[in-house]
Order: structure tokens, then C-alpha cells, then sequence
């Protein structure tokens, strides 16, 4: 059993039990969450299209952490000009461990 779900403008696809890394959202470890914006479900072959949103159908999970991706780093370089220039850039993330799937 599975889920489509959106998350912020961005699609996940969560079964039950299942860790999910997300972009930063805004509550405290341990918090837990609910999701209604199911696009898709899933459950032994029976499959629920929602236009856009499957009608009844939740998504819980309890929010684990907090963290940042790796480094990227952004150089930009024009020969002959003395131009240069390094940038950085860490993500953050959320960890989201799925504990169920209600109304598929």
C-alpha cells in the first residue's frame, strides 16, 4: 500500500513505514503531522486517482529531524577578466518517518 502525496509543490511517494526527506518545514521534532493532499493511492492493485485530490484520504507521519544536505559549491569564471567567484549552498531537509495511510 502506497500514496502519492504533495508536500510544498513537490511529489512523494509514501508507504507506511517508509523515511521521507523533505524541504524544511516549519514544526519541532516529534511533532505529528497530517497530509491531505493525495494525489494517488494504492492498495493491492486497487488504485484511487484523485482530480487532483483523492477525497478522504490521509497521510500521517511524525516528523524525525532536522538536517542539512551536503555542500555545493557555485564557482563562476571568465578568462582573461581577473574574474572570479565561489559561492556555497547547504539545503535543508526534513526527515519524515510515515506511520499510515487512511482512506485507500
Amino acid at each position: 500500500m502506497y500514496a502519492l502525496i504533495e508536500i510544498k509543490g513537490k511529489q512523494y511517494k509514501a508507504a507506511e513505514g517508509t523515511t521521507l526527506t523533505v524541504d524544511k518545514l516549519d514544526n519541532e521534532a516529534g511533532d505529528t503531522l497530517e497530509f491531505d493532499t493525495v494525489l494517488l493511492t494504492s492498495n493491492d492493485g486497487k488504485v484511487k486517482v484523485g482530480t487532483p485530490y483523492v477525497k478522504g484520504a490521509k497521510v500521517t507521519a511524525t516528523l524525525e529531524e532536522h538536517n542539512k544536505a551536503d555542500k555545493i559549491v557555485v564557482s563562476k569564471f571568465k578568462r582573461r577578466k581577473g574574474y572570479r567567484r565561489t559561492q556555497g549552498h547547504r539545503q535543508k531537509h526534513t526527515l519524515l518517518k510515515v506511520t499510515g495511510i487512511t482512506g485507500a
